[in-house]
């Protein structure tokens, strides 16, 4: 009876990842998309509670070093649900925006494997009803003067995106790899009764 306890306790820990991951996707899709969401403070607040708990939960149950580096490939695959959340969040309206001024920022990166130079652009736009006002994109899609189609949520919970733009596949797709070394940390790396 002890061991079938045992086994029970192992396989909910190895499921938590999942589990956090789902609660934490309607926490985010409900802040981004629900009719009464909360404010923006609550939802960053309530968020980060959920994902430090979860990890926390996390590292408990699992413990060790396996606890720790689990709970880390936790936040990181939580973190990329947030953001599958987001990009998958209704962006309703849509509006035909001139280009007004065109920013450049570059992000230098230094030290060895370190992620590439970066350059964001940030445009400037002059759209019918004053919203949005810039979009950041990681590319030129525009020059001063064009006009770019952009959709984006008249409650202004989610940023604005070029229109057919945002597929939350990518994000979903790195969370899911994150979650599932996750979930292999705690099968593997089970804490002593």
């Amino acid at each position: 009876m002890r061991e079938r306890g045992r086994r029970v306790r192992r396989a909910g820990t190895a499921l938590l990842p999942w589990g956090a991951a789902g609660g934490v996707y309607g926490w985010a899709s409900w802040c981004y998309g629900g009719s009464s969401a909360p404010s923006g403070a609550v939802a960053l607040v309530g968020g980060a509670v959920l994902v430090l708990a979860c990890c926390a939960v996390y590292g408990v149950l699992v413990g060790g070093t396996g606890g720790f580096f689990g709970a880390l490939l936790l936040s990181l695959g939580m973190l990329l649900t947030v953001a599958a959340a987001d990009q998958a969040a209704s962006r309703p309206a849509t509006a035909t925006c001139a280009v007004r001024e065109v920013h450049t920022k570059v992000q230098h990166s230094s030290g060895e494997g370190a992620p590439p130079t970066r350059t964001v652009y940030r445009f400037v736009l002059g759209c019918p009803d004053g919203y949005p006002a810039e979009l950041k994109e990681d590319r030129a899609v525009a020059a001063v003067g064009d006009e770019v189609k952009v959709a984006y949520d008249p409650a202004r919970r989610v940023s604005a995106e070029l229109e057919g733009r945002t597929t939350p596949w990518k994000s979903a797709a790195w969370a899911a790899a994150l979650l599932a070394l996750s979930m292999t940390v705690a099968w593997a790396k089970q804490a002593p009764e």
